[in-house]
């Protein structure tokens, strides 16, 4: 019996899998990728948390020094020999080296502000029993002073300073001037003793009032011209009497450089307005009580620019009051009280004003001194000066460096001043501030002028107001096509179609906003000024259009229906579109001429409604297509990925395609739908040269869409190259960059929060 040979063994095969060497290995370089890309993600994280965080924090170190205090250190003492009679005025030179000193006899001394040496000491030259009766100084800018005499007489003095440079040092060279000459000028024709005088200069010449011991009150003009032939200058004077109330004593008197209005305070508390315009009819038209009960006027002094008078009683109390014009129409000014500044503990002696801006410092009898600042409203510093320091006047550095309090005979006391932003408060940038020339309080922003006593306006309400319309009216305008292109794309149009709309919108996103803007400015704004009766019409006409091409649709046959394809819908629809919008154009002039009497602009004027040819209107537009690509990409990626078991269910159980979206697929997309609006708003909020080209910049507060507007980005992109550096108006445009900052930030974060809410709403589905 034969036995089957034995089937030879077969050979072992290969395992295709990595061995145990390899894979640990590969374990190994997956753990360090994980790693890596663990804390590199967490890296990011925290340098995008770091770098809010310093972008916070450079933006406080810029705006943080505009809310500090002023300070005040005493650097010396002095005292000048040969001082006799009282001091009447101080002044300080720019640099601070020099100081004025004018004595009641008078005498003007240059001294040295480190140690009181005289430089330069020139007397008024006076007839023999004459004397020095009444003392007046003009604008501070002006260095004009005045001696009035006890003849009816008086002395105008100018005194200035040149700047040498020997040696490359700095030489600081004080000057005594006598614009109308040295001898002493005819104030009062009947000879009386002068009580009060004041002087300005003016356009028209220098004008001097003065006030007789006989309460006698009279006005002069002086006018200079300078001989062609012989080179002698010629003084002309006219002199006006005016009226001076019968009741009570004039204390003060006091002259704007304008040479239009005369003020005169009177020992009961009152000042007296004189209108000085036309000095030959000069007449006194209102007074007005500036002090409370029982109180009396014991300073008194200008503001920068000679707007405001500051007045300050006897209870320690100061307050602001200016001209403003009567709300009835006629060309009349009262004088009104504008605001208070914190109250002194007891009467003010002494008040001093800034040369260029709307501050003062105030001394009372108690020695409290105290720094003020008319726009803003602030009190920046109110402390008692130590006894050796005690002053009866006041002289700032025309740069706001120095002060000087000059105390009773010679002797002299000079500070380091520190006051870099008095102007600015957070009451006068979020509130409304009565401003000179103004009827009532505003929201204004005007921060320069060409003149160097003007007063910044730098409110932020009207910026943000409109930055908040602008975005308001292109979100209007971008949000629902945005948001229903969206819709339609991802749910009804075919794929193929949808493959080539999609990428065609995204890539609007990277046009440049300042093409867009340029076409917004120059072509688009006096497009629609021409035709704005289409703008109208296509409102109106368009969506009935839409309806009705909807409707003759549905009323076709379906075997021409049929051969559209499902989601080709919109290529029928172009053409009505775009036939309605050429038909409202073509039709847009037959519809001025037969209801707007040929101009639908001029229309809106006569009914009071104010039209600016770059308006909100032009922004919605223009701003409305930069920001659409952001919203339809965001929106319709969330409704395309709404999961397509949801929807094949709900049109399994037997709704619509029209329920479907409107109960499932909206309702799952919704927090990208929400995320979408709200980075186009952040887009539109920050959005800076559409707005910059197509508005205007015109600050105004309202919500008009016809009106122009002014943005915080706006503002900042045309104002910061031109500012100085670490000025006040620097760092208020930095605060307008913080709150922008602050309002994207507030806004996306609210935003987050809604989204995340929204998808723990409806995660269920």
């Amino acid at each position: 019996m034969s036995t089957a040979s034995a089937p030879p063994e077969q050979p072992a095969r290969k395992s295709l899998l990595p061995d145990a060497r390899h894979r640990a290995k590969v374990r190994r370089w997956r753990s360090f990728k994980d790693g890596v890309s663990k804390y590199g993600i967490s890296l990011a994280g925290i340098s995008v948390v770091l770098a809010l965080t310093l972008i916070f924090v450079y933006l406080f170190s810029e705006v943080g020094p505009l809310f500090s205090s002023a300070s005040l250190e005493h650097r010396n003492s002095y005292e000048t020999e040969g001082v006799e009679a009282p001091v009447v005025y101080t002044s300080l030179e720019r640099y601070n080296e020099l100081a004025l000193m004018v004595t009641a006899d008078g005498v003007l001394r240059f001294t040295d502000t480190d140690d009181g040496t005289v430089r330069l000491e020139k007397r008024t030259q006076l007839a023999d029993g004459v004397r020095v009766s009444a003392f007046a100084a003009g604008n501070p800018r002006s260095g004009l002073l005045l001696f009035g005499l006890d003849n009816g007489k008086g002395v105008v003095v100018q005194h200035d300073y040149s700047l040498s440079y020997p040696n490359d040092q700095r030489e600081i060279t004080p000057e005594v001037l006598y614009p109308l000459g040295e001898k002493p000028l005819l104030l009062d024709t009947g000879g009386g003793e002068l009580a009060q005088v004041a002087i300005q200069e003016g356009r028209s010449g220098t004008a001097i009032a003065a006030l007789t011991t006989d309460n006698q009150l009279s006005l002069n003009v002086f006018a200079t011209r300078t001989n062609f032939m012989t080179g002698e200058k010629e003084i002309k004077r006219n002199s006006y009497t005016l009226p001076v109330p019968s009741d009570t004593a004039l204390t003060k008197l006091l002259l704007d450089d304008s040479l239009r209005n005369l003020y005169a305070a009177d020992d009961q508390g009152f000042i007296h307005h004189y209108d000085i315009a036309d000095p030959a009819k000069a007449e006194r038209v209102g007074s007005v009580k500036v002090v409370g009960k029982n109180q009396s006027i014991t300073a008194l002094s200008f503001l920068a620019g000679t707007v405001s008078l500051v007045v300050g009683s006897s209870d320690g109390s100061l307050s602001q009051w200016f001209l403003v014009r009567d709300n009835e129409g006629v060309n009349r000014f009262s004088l009104t009280h504008i605001r208070d500044f914190e109250k002194h503990p007891a009467a003010i002696k002494a008040i001093a004003q800034e040369y260029t801006r709307k501050g003062f410092v105030a001394l009372d009898e108690n020695n409290h001194l105290g720094i003020h600042y008319g726009t803003s409203a602030r009190t920046l510093y109110l402390k008692p000066l130590a006894e050796n320091l005690a002053g009866n006047r006041l002289a700032i550095s025309p740069i706001n460096t120095a002060l000087l309090v000059q105390g009773s005979g010679n002797r002299a006391h000079f500070f380091d001043l520190q006051n870099a932003h008095p102007d600015v408060s957070w009451k006068a940038m979020w509130n409304a501030v009565w401003y000179e020339g103004r009827q009532q309080p505003e929201y204004v922003w005007q921060a320069s002028s060409g003149s160097d006593t003007f007063e910044p306006k730098m409110s932020l309400v009207p910026l943000t107001i409109g930055t908040l319309k602008a975005a308001f009216f292109a979100m209007l305008f971008a949000m629902p096509l945005a948001i229903m292109g969206a819709i339609y794309t991802a749910y009804f149009m075919s794929p193929k179609l949808r493959g080539q709309v999609k990428p065609t919108i995204e890539i609007m996103e990277a046009l440049p906003t300042v093409i867009l803007g340029f076409l917004a400015g120059l072509w688009l704004a006096p497009f629609l000024e021409n035709n704005l009766p289409a703008v109208f019409s296509i409102l109106l006409l368009m969506p009935v259009s839409m309806l009705l091409m909807a409707w003759i649709w549905h009323c076709l046959p379906a075997s021409w229906r049929e051969r559209v394809g499902p989601g080709w819908e919109v290529a029928i629809l172009m053409p009505v579109v775009l036939l309605t919008g050429w038909f409202c154009v073509a039709a847009s002039p037959h519809i001025e001429q037969a209801f707007f009497n040929g101009s639908m602009r001029q229309w809106f004027t006569d009914i009071g409604v104010t039209y600016d040819q770059r308006n909100a209107l032009v922004v919605g537009i223009a701003m409305g297509f930069a920001v659409i690509p952001t919203i339809f990409s965001i929106a319709e990626d969330a409704i395309f990925n709404v999961p397509k078991h949801l929807t094949q269910g709900s049109l399994a159980l037997g709704a619509t395609p029209w329920q479907t979206l409107t109960r499932v697929v909206l309702l799952t997309a919704s927090p990208g739908i929400f995320s979408a609006v709200m980075v186009g708003f952040g887009r539109a909020v920050g959005e800076t040269m559409i707005v910059l080209m197509a508005t205007g910049n015109s600050p105004v507060m309202n919500f008009n869409i016809f009106e122009g507007m002014r943005t915080l980005s706006a503002n900042i992109a045309v104002e910061l190259p031109e500012t100085a550096v670490g000025s006040s108006h620097f760092r208020v445009l930095f605060l307008a960059a913080l709150v922008l900052f602050v309002l994207t930030f507030v806004a996306n974060t609210v935003a987050e929060v809604v989204r995340q809410r929204l998808r723990q709403r409806y995660s269920s589905l």
